[in-house]
């Protein structure tokens, strides 16, 4: 079985990457460049569920997505794109069917609905639900700012999580691609929402506060709408601005990327508790963690760094230089 690890990255004006970048993981969890695939800011990528397919948000002004197929080999080539209808792509998500790519604008406050062939090419934009509101922080909640699009498990319902005006609108998804908006929850005043993550087999969910530094665990109270529960710093360290970034669940464990401090911080799961702040290189972003070890997105850094999960926090870093890097995404071939 072949391990890749895809890295998405910043271009041109925003950064110094080249495109999507391809590396082999060896036993050892070493990465090798092998490839590299030119395109425009592919800042999130996300795999379809069933197909050889990978999709990337061009996070450009103007705003598309482009659909990439994968071959045996690894290697990637462009099947097409579409506009997002939304500056600044920044995130994407394919329901669990495969049949719908959602997409959140981040700086066009909306979300967008794509539809997808049966062999994953992409269709049209059968949905798109602008956001309007502010938030406190007159310099990033100007506007609505949409972060990210997470599908529920079933896929019939999208909630949108919005940083620029602190809420989760949660909207029903049909079997034809439309949107209609189901839940607004709120979140304390300032928080700046980036991700959601539900916890599985509960009705718990985490949010990250980018704006606030924070963690707040909110649970679903009915489909698509949440109740916060608790609110907790991200990170052991007091070094600020803190920029919260990515979050991901394992092993009753969840794992936190924070900017300014410069580190993942490990959670205990059960009590939202910080255990132990990890030194991952200069801002680091989205991050995923493969048979113990973490690969990091250090953007500031351009390299991807990589380390073994410990206890103590206090592993070694491994560097993999690769221009401006924003996305790690490992993929597992026959």
């Amino acid at each position: 079985m072949a391990e890749l690890v895809f890295v998405g990255c910043y271009t041109g004006d925003a950064g110094n990457g080249t495109g999507i970048t391809t590396f082999s993981r060896s036993s050892s969890g070493d990465l090798t460049e092998i490839a590299s695939l030119p395109l425009e800011s592919p800042s999130w990528l996300v795999r379809h569920p069933s197909l050889p397919v990978l999709y990337a948000a061009n996070e450009t002004s103007t705003g598309s997505v482009t659909a990439l197929a994968l071959s045996a080999s690894g290697a990637l080539s462009v099947l097409g794109s579409l506009a997002t209808g939304g500056a600044h792509p920044c995130h994407l998500a394919v329901t669990p069917d495969g049949r719908f790519l959602l997409c959140a604008n981040y700086t066009g406050g909306s979300l967008a609905v794509f539809s997808l062939s049966p062999s994953g090419a992409l269709v049209s934009r059968t949905a798109l639900a602008q956001h309007s509101g502010s938030g406190p922080d007159a310099d990033r909640q100007e506007a609505a700012h949409v972060h990210m699009a997470v599908p529920s498990a079933d896929g019939s319902i999208v909630s949108a999580v919005d940083l620029g005006t602190d809420e989760i609108r949660s909207y029903t998804l049909s079997a034809s691609g439309s949107l209609e908006l189901l839940a607004v929850s709120s979140l304390p005043a300032g928080t700046g929402p980036r991700q959601l993550v539900r916890r599985p087999g509960t009705d718990l969910a985490y949010v990250v506060g980018e704006l606030a530094g924070t963690v707040v665990t909110v649970r679903e109270t009915s489909p698509g709408a949440f109740s916060v529960v608790s609110v907790t710093p991200s990170t052991l360290s007091s070094v600020t601005p803190n920029l919260v970034a990515h979050l991901e669940l394992a092993d009753a464990r969840m794992y936190v990327s924070n900017r300014g401090p410069d580190c993942v911080t490990e959670f205990a799961l059960d009590d939202t508790l910080a255990v132990a702040d990890q030194p991952c290189g200069a801002n680091p972003r989205h991050f995923a963690l493969v048979d113990g070890t973490c690969y990091v997105a250090a953007q500031s850094e351009d390299a991807i760094t990589a380390f073994t999960l410990t206890a103590s926090g206090e592993a070694d870093l491994k560097y993999y230089p690769t221009g401006s890097p924003t996305f790690v995404l490992p993929v597992s071939l026959p």
